[in-house]
This record gives structure tokens, sequence and C-alpha cells, in this order.
């Protein structure tokens, strides 16, 4: 029987790893060093970090890392020293021989490291699996992004429902409308309501048939246009996710029995969406669904149509996290994990639709962490 793991050591900002904000609970923005040892959480930061830190984090203590970079100068002159000498020190004072370090942990750190006889483990899959279920206190965080999400959503309904039909083009204040100008409105409106949407998705016609084209150019009437926006927080890092789909102009029948299918594959996926539940046989149900209709997912050498991504994914610090709910493997839902809900239908010619919201597992009914109504033809 495989033995404890060694306690994790992190080389990283808070930007750039959910696991160095899970750990820490407080922003950084530059890398720095971070580690347990028996039981206690750890970080080693300069200057100008160190006050704030102590103040604010999750960490039992505080080191400051100019007394390391002291010590390394005394022990190792002549070279600059750098975090491999920091983190060996700690590794010798704090008796700790041994770390489990991320996948994405700095290759050339693990390579200086493990040559002078610091040992580490690659985690096989997550560095903090309790990540996966999130508090009431997470799920609140969630539920204010997907509210900043929303503040988006009605930024740009304001101007698609403002926009005048003139010919093949979309104008609005007496401009072409295009997906840069939509985009902007958006990511103002989520910044004004307290969060950062960056790569947001404004695509129109055929580029919403590429799920993750963010969209440029001209806006076309009568056109399906799908609209995703998934801001971070900025007060706590967690992340919002939604996806509405909407046409300025008159959809055709063949429009409608699109984003028809695609909105009832949702809600018989959230009808599954409970505790023990394999998220596999979520996805597969809403396939069944859309091949019932005849929404055939097809692969050419051109690129994929139909229905070729997954069901949802885990959101939370990151917003591609697990579970992930697809075809390829099992995932069987845990109690208080978070999963978006977002199937979609991509066919050129006929365009794009997604639709998506968030909701947190229980034993009964998900919990909707997110909320906008779902009108979408204008």
């Amino acid at each position: 029987m495989p033995g404890k793991p060694p306690p994790p050591l992190l080389y990283a900002d808070t930007d750039r790893s959910a696991d160095a904000l899970y750990f820490g609970g407080v922003s950084v923005p530059d890398a720095f060093v971070a580690f347990e040892s028996r039981g206690r959480k750890y970080a080693v930061v300069s200057a100008l970090e160190f006050g704030r830190i102590r103040k604010a984090s999750k960490f039992d203590r505080v080191l400051p890392l100019e007394r390391y970079l002291k010590q390394a100068r005394e022990r190792w002159p002549g070279r600059r020293p750098g975090p491999a000498d920091v983190i060996r020190l700690l590794a010798r004072e704090f008796r700790q021989s041994s770390f489990t370090v991320p996948e994405d942990f700095p290759a050339g750190l693990y390579q200086q490291l493990r040559r002078h006889g610091v040992r580490l483990e690659i985690a096989t899959g997550a560095l903090f699996p309790a990540r996966e279920l999130k508090t009431a206190a997470e799920a609140a965080a969630i539920r204010e992004g997907n509210r900043c999400s929303a503040r988006g959503f009605a930024a740009a309904e304001r101007i698609l429902r403002a926009s005048k039909i003139s010919g093949r083009r979309l104008l609005h204040q007496g401009r072409p409308l295009t997906s840069e100008a939509l985009r902007f409105a958006i990511e103002v409106a989520c910044l004004e309501a307290g969060a950062v949407s960056d790569h947001t998705i404004v695509a129109g016609g055929d580029q919403a048939c590429d799920p993750h084209e963010r969209g440029s150019g001209l806006l076309r009437p009568h056109e399906l246009i799908i609209i995703d926006i998934f801001p971070r927080v900025t007060a706590t890092g967690y992340y919002g996710d939604m996806t509405r789909t909407y046409l300025r102009g008159r959809a055709s029948d063949s429009q409608r029995a699109l984003v028809a299918a695609v909105r009832d594959g949702q809600r018989a996926a959230l009808k599954m969406i409970r505790t023990g539940v394999n998220g596999r046989d979520v996805h597969e149900a809403v396939v069944g669904l859309f091949s019932s209709r005849g929404y055939e997912t097809r692969h050419t050498s051109k690129g994929s149509v139909g229905f070729f991504h997954g069901t949802g994914h885990g959101l939370g610090l990151a917003v591609h996290e697990p579970p992930r709910m697809g075809g390829v493997i099992d995932c069987i839902l845990k109690r208080d994990s978070v999963v978006t809900v977002e199937p979609g239908l991509y066919y050129p010619g006929l365009g794009g639709c997604r639709i998506e919201d968030v909701v947190q597992v229980t034993d009964a009914r998900p919990r909707m962490l997110s909320r906008h109504p779902y009108a979408w033809e204008f």
C-alpha cells in the first residue's frame, strides 16, 4: 500500500497558478516559494510583500526572502543565489528532504533541486484534490463571478436591441457593429461589476462554429452569435463562466430548431447531475438527444461539425479544472463539486449555438450558481 506523499512545494505566482492562490489564499504577482512541513504552511516572500502576506494570507508563517538570500551568498560565495538555493536551505532548516510538486513545476528548478539532493515527486493528478469540492464561501464566490457575467450579457443585449439592420450589417449609433465593439462593452461592464473578463468570445456566423474562436469583424443580422463570458472576480480570484447565443433580426426555422435542441440538451443534463452520477453518462445522454433530432457529429479533414466538445468542466480558481464531463473517460460526480453545463451544436452555413450555466453538485437537484434569461432573438 503506497505511503503518504511528501508535503507540497510550489514556486509560482498566483496569476498563473491556481494552486498557489488556493494554498495561500492571497494574490502574489511574482513567483514565490511556498511549502508545507509537518502540517504547517509556509511562504517565503520579499520585503515588498512581507507585511501584506502576513496580514492577508492563510499561511501559518511567512518568512523573509532576504534572510535566505543572505545565507545563500555566505554559503556559496561567487554566484548569484536563486530559488533553488533558497529551497535547499529551507529543506535543511526544516529537515524536509522531499516534496511533492505539481505537474507544471518549473523544469529548470526541478533539475537543479534534484541535482542538489532534494527529492521531488510529481503529483499524479491534482496537487490539492480538495480544490474539486467547493465550500459555501467558494460557491458564493463563483456565483459572484456569474453575476459579473450576467452584467456583461445585459450590456451586449442592450446594444443588440438598439442596433439597426442595414442590409448585411448591423449598425449601432450609426456605426457598423463588430465583435470587437461588443466585446469591449461586455468587458467594461464586467470591470464595473468587479471582475476582469479576458478572452471573451463574441463570435457570429460561421466563426461561432469554432468554439474557442474569439470573433472578429462585422456581426451580421439574422445570424447566430455566441457570447461566452468567463470573468475572474478581482477580490477573490474565482471565475464565473456563462454562455448565451443571440440573433438580431429574424431567425430561420432551422436556426430555431438548433437553439431549441441545445437548450433541451442542457435541460436533460441538468436533470441528471447529482452526487455519484457518471459525467460520461450525462454527456452521452446529450449526444443521444442531439442524434435523435438529426444533429450528428462528424469529423472530417476540414474540421468537425455537430457536438464535438465535452458537456462541462470544473470551475473555480481556474476556468477549466476537474471534473470533466465528456465522452472519453469516466467521471463520478462528487457532492459539492462545481461544473459548467454547456452543450453546443456547430454547423457552418447554419451557425453555432452554445448555452452554458454553472451548478454545484448535490444529492438531489444541482444548485444553480448562475442566472440569466435565455431570450435570444431580438
